[in-house]
């Protein structure tokens, strides 16, 4: 796969106390639900090709999902800013290529808009994982973790205790669609890759002692108003671990302790 690097990071949550432990949840400023940065022409790209060649590996959407789809699509076309051209029927995206609308389920299209993979979250009882685009996965894997609630989704996290997981819930449970929210992890990887699916039980990669790239997920939680749906938007930052200064290498590795 080709290396996709951003030139910089926007935010690096773990020199903020706020940010650097879980949930590490905060309010999503105004006009910045969905974000986009100079890695978005050959991000996209790369989505496209991986909808196009693996779309089985990067979407999945049960039956019960159509609504909040569309919901989510007509929310994403009314977010996009000024470097888009939208159309009745189709809309050209900053980097030239078009995209039809009505063409795919409308979370494809979606995502095929946007930087951020998409999952749709269905609150009816527990928020269960019922449909999702999910491009770049940074060790696992959508078909595992479809149709689950949020401890089957986050089992493969150390950290997602029982008593996070029920903080969790409380926090699902009162987002208000007025109030988008944000949260964000860091990962060290050896390569630069987006596409790093992992099963659960598959090693985990070798920690990298030397070089290697910072791997920011900048996640957003946001309430549909009319199906009461969560979608879970994550915008992924790739930066060579030499971006960095000596300090920050020093406080990424000491939050990763």
């Amino acid at each position: 796969m080709p290396v996709i690097c951003q030139r910089h990071l926007p935010f690096k949550p773990w020199m903020q106390d706020k940010t650097r432990k879980l949930p590490g949840i905060q309010p999503v400023r105004a006009g910045e639900w969905l974000l986009r940065d100079e890695a978005f022409a050959a991000q996209m790209a790369l989505r496209d090709r991986l909808i196009s060649r693996r779309r089985a590996k990067v979407f999945k959407a049960g039956k019960a999902s159509h609504a909040a789809q569309d919901e989510l699509l007509a929310l994403v076309l009314a977010a996009l800013d000024a470097g888009y051209e939208i159309g009745e029927d189709r809309v050209k995206r900053p980097d030239g290529v078009v995209v039809v609308l009505g063409a795919q389920p409308p979370i494809l299209t979606a995502a095929r808009l946007v930087q951020e993979d998409l999952l749709l979250l269905d609150m009816s009882t527990e928020p269960v994982l019922n449909a999702a685009v999910l491009c770049f996965p940074a060790s696992w894997t959508l078909a595992e973790k479809f149709g689950g609630g949020l401890v089957d989704i986050h089992g493969y996290v150390d950290e997602y205790t029982d008593e996070m997981a029920a903080r969790v819930q409380r926090m699902f449970a009162a987002i208000r669609p007025e109030q988008p929210l944000w949260r964000a992890n860091f990962l060290r990887y050896e390569n630069a890759d987006l596409f790093q699916p992992r099963k659960v039980g598959e090693a985990r990669p070798k920690p990298v002692e030397q070089g290697g790239f910072v791997r920011v997920e900048r996640q957003t939680l946001r309430k549909l108003p009319l199906s009461g749906a969560v979608v879970f938007g994550i915008h992924t930052y790739v930066v060579p671990w030499g971006l960095l200064t000596p300090f920050e290498q020093q406080e990424f590795i000491g939050a990763c302790r």
